[in-house]
This record gives C-alpha cells, structure tokens and sequence, in this order.
C-alpha cells in the first residue's frame, strides 16, 4: 500500500510540475510583457520543451511503475517499456546535444540577454535526465536522506538499473 502510494505521488507530481510550468509559461508570457523576450527567444523554448519532455517521460515512468504495482503485477516493467525508454533516452541525448548548438546560436543572435534563462532551464533539463536515466538526484524524505548518507554517495536511478537489467537478459 505504501508503494502504491509512493508511486502514484511520483507520476502524478512529475504531470503537475510538467502541466503546471506550461501554464506559469504561458500565463507570464500574457501577463508580462517584459518577459517576452526570454519566454519566445528560440533557445528558450528549446529548452523549455526539453524540459517538458523529460518530466513527461517521468510521469509516464512512475505511472507505469504505479500500474504494475496496483494490477498486482511484477513491479518491473516489461520489456518493450523499457525499449521505449531506451529510445527516450536516445532522443534525450540527441535532443540535449543539439541544445549546445542552441546554446551557440544564442550567443551569436543575443549574446548576454536571456542567457541565464535558457541556461537555468537548458540546466534543469540536464539535471531531469541524470535522474532518471543516470543517477538518483532527489531525496525528498528523511528516510531517503538518511539512506544517501549511509550509502555514502549516488546511486543509480531506479529506471537505470531496469534498463541494464533488461538490457544483460
């Protein structure tokens, strides 16, 4: 019951940040006008949506985890889950390197202006995906910041470690 729980907190949290940044997005942008400019420059939008797509992914992980474990199933995903996140992954990958050229394209085009803002959120990103396709990065609860310490450091990310075992069979 706890991990059902814990589960359905994870995916539905994951949507919320990911729903709930889109409306702030768009909210400031209809109701800050000096805001325009780092909320419809290219580079921040790119970074804005690959930030989207990673929480999205998230979601889509802990509500198929959540399923598992509410259909009473084996908590590991099935194989061809896996293969789609692998995919995510790649894309990631893709998505995130292409935003270095992004970077340097806003350099050129903006220098300064609006560079912390698409950084900030370029960064964020990054941070998205080491969690959840690296290494665990959040520890929310006591009992897990007491694990970290005792585990001395990071560990990989639950759908890492699917993944290399999905991968190794």
């Amino acid at each position: 019951m706890k991990v059902k729980r814990k589960l359905f907190g994870l995916w539905t949290g994951e949507l919320t940040s990911a729903l709930l940044f889109a409306a702030l997005w768009v909210g400031y942008l209809n109701g800050f006008s000096h805001l325009a400019f780092y909320l419809t420059t290219f580079s921040g939008v790119y970074a804005f949506i690959i930030l989207e797509f990673i929480l999205f992914q998230g979601s889509l992980y802990w509500f198929m985890k959540w399923r598992q474990v509410r259909r009473k199933e084996d908590s590991h995903l099935p194989s061809s889950y896996i293969q789609l996140f692998l995919l995510l992954k790649k894309m990631n990958k893709i998505l995130l390197g292409i935003g270095l050229g992004v970077f340097v394209y806003h350099c050129i085009n903006y220098g300064l202006k609006g560079l912390v803002f698409f950084l900030g959120l370029y960064a964020f990103a990054w941070i998205e995906y080491i969690n959840y396709y690296v290494i665990r990065l959040s520890y929310q609860s006591p009992s897990e910041i007491k694990e970290f310490f005792e585990q001395k450091g990071f560990k990989r990310s639950i759908l890492a470690r699917e993944i290399d075992k999905n991968q190794r069979v």
